[in-house]
């Protein structure tokens, strides 16, 4: 600041001397630089919506404490308004509708949808903003990020840089794998760990799921493994031919997959409840998952398993290398309202999740000497029992300003950006849906798959007896004209490259 206010002074001074005449501007020049550098800005309250697996129990005194942050940075105070994963589509679909002011929003592309929300006009277009507001904000992610953010051109959110791959594959509990004698190299194909979940179904007791699943099935997080991209929920292209957009439930991959689940739901390997679990965290956090399907296994991301998983230590098997595409960047994102009366701050103070290390790990772990404790200058060791372990860095800002829990290897901060630069990014990284041509086809086809999805995607229910009547439904609701609307934007789309 001395620096900036020296560099302001002198520049005004050597006016002076060269334009004598004009001594009176000069002083009134000096005086505006001076105040455009120092003037308050006024006092206002930001809303921010987000959601975590859990509310924390202190997070009252965490909001004090960003506050205390962001008055003195920003002149602002930022109410913390945290849902459940699994309510926060439903719970931020009431805000937009009942016209609830707030000004910040998490959105993603699998929960609140980023895309679907935009075209509703929920969202700011904020690239002037940003530009006024966080001019280096652009420089701290790589420009395929921001070229993944866009939506016809414009940002209308800002991504949570963390890592933006995907690597598909297993996250098991190492108690069972080293009882077991698991052989990880033997696994090649996610079928591959059935003897295993066959080893833990019969030497465990009642309470431990081999497989843990939800209503939501894992055909979803196993694309890349399977040799597919998608591009919405309902259609996407085999990675060898990205030019030919198909209805992703007509997929060979996608009867091989029902086969398996339902094999698995018989002989006793999936939660029974798999078709009504809204949260698998319930059961996560109670350390009797024995093994889960993810998508991000990211470096490093074992200690945050392990935090999920009732603390008990994790290894992950991936079944694919690191992937970047559309869909990997737009999972964690923060949108400012449209009916935001405070935009201008609501930037600023994205802004600072992402360049303010204070801030951030303020969010991301709460107060020092409560929640957590320094091991060293950017080491920390967690308060289990503080009552503010949210576990979940990348629904906050910038995840490579965190300081490093205890017991992670510090050079995953490197190793991630290094995955996220040099991994195989999509031949359609850019490319997004526009859905409005398909609004009432994508309607209807949301409420075929509400019908059929949990009980087959979790193997509840025999696929040869309900596949069939499940793709002749989305015919009728439309799927083959979304296929269609979808091969046709992806040619436009390839004529602006």
């Amino acid at each position: 600041m001395k620096k900036q206010w020296f560099k302001v002074f002198a520049g005004v001074i050597s006016l002076a001397l060269i334009l004598t005449a004009c001594g009176g501007g000069a002083k009134e020049e000096k005086k505006a630089a001076e105040g455009s550098q120092n003037e308050e800005l006024p006092p206002v309250e930001l809303v921010w919506n987000f959601p975590l697996s859990a509310i924390p129990q202190d997070l009252a005194t965490v909001q004090e404490a960003v506050n205390k942050i962001t008055k003195e940075k920003i002149n602002a105070t930022v109410k913390l308004q945290a849902y459940t994963f699994a309510d926060y589509n439903q719970k931020m679909n009431t805000v937009v509708a009942s016209g609830e002011n707030y000004d910040i929003a998490w959105v993603a592309n699998w929960n609140w949808d980023y895309l679907q929300n935009q075209s509703k006009g929920a969202f700011l277009e904020l690239d002037d903003l940003i530009q006024k507001q966080a001019p280096d904000l652009m420089k701290s992610m790589p420009d395929f990020v921001w070229d993944a953010a866009k939506i016809q051109g414009k940002i209308y959110a800002i991504p949570n840089y963390q890592t933006v791959t995907k690597k598909e594959g297993f996250v098991i509990q190492k108690r069972f794998a080293d009882k077991y004698k698991l052989d990880v190299n033997s696994i090649k194909k996610f079928e591959d760990i059935e003897p295993f979940l066959k080893q833990i179904k019969e030497g465990e007791s009642a309470d431990v799921v081999p497989f843990l699943n939800d209503k939501t099935g894992r055909f979803s997080v196993m694309y890349q493994s399977q040799g597919l991209e998608a591009l919405n929920n309902v259609v996407g292209v085999e990675l060898q031919n990205p030019d030919k957009p198909m209805n992703l439930f007509e997929t060979p991959q996608y009867k091989h997959y029902l086969d398996v689940m339902r094999d698995w739901y018989t002989k006793g390997y999936i939660n029974e409840n798999a078709a009504t679990l809204k949260n698998k965290n319930d059961i996560i956090s109670t350390g009797n998952a024995a093994v889960q399907f993810h998508s991000v296994l990211k470096p490093g991301g074992e200690m945050e398993a392990k935090a999920a998983n009732g603390g008990n230590d994790v290894i992950y098997v991936p079944l694919t290398d690191a992937y970047a595409s559309t869909g990997t960047v737009i999972t964690t994102m923060q949108a400012i309202s449209k009916n935001s009366k405070n935009p201008e701050r609501a930037m600023m103070f994205i802004n600072l999740l992402n360049t303010d290390k204070d801030l951030y790990n303020t969010i991301c772990y709460g107060v020092e000497g409560k929640h957590y404790t320094k091991v060293s200058d950017n080491v920390i060791k967690v308060n289990k029992d503080a009552g503010y372990v949210p576990n979940a860095n990348w629904v906050f800002g910038n995840t490579f300003n965190a300081y490093l829990v205890e017991g992670m290897d510090p050079a995953v901060m490197d190793q991630t950006k290094k995955e996220n630069e040099t991994a195989t990014k999509s031949a359609l990284m850019g490319f997004k849906f526009d859905n409005t041509p398909v609004l009432a086809e994508i309607a209807n086809i949301a409420t075929v798959i509400d019908q059929y999805q949990p009980a087959l995607d979790t193997g509840t229910v025999d696929p040869n007896t309900m596949l069939k009547e499940f793709q002749d439904k989305l015919k009728q609701a439309g799927i083959d004209k979304v296929t269609a609307e979808m091969a046709k934007q992806i040619e436009a789309w390839k004529q602006t490259k």
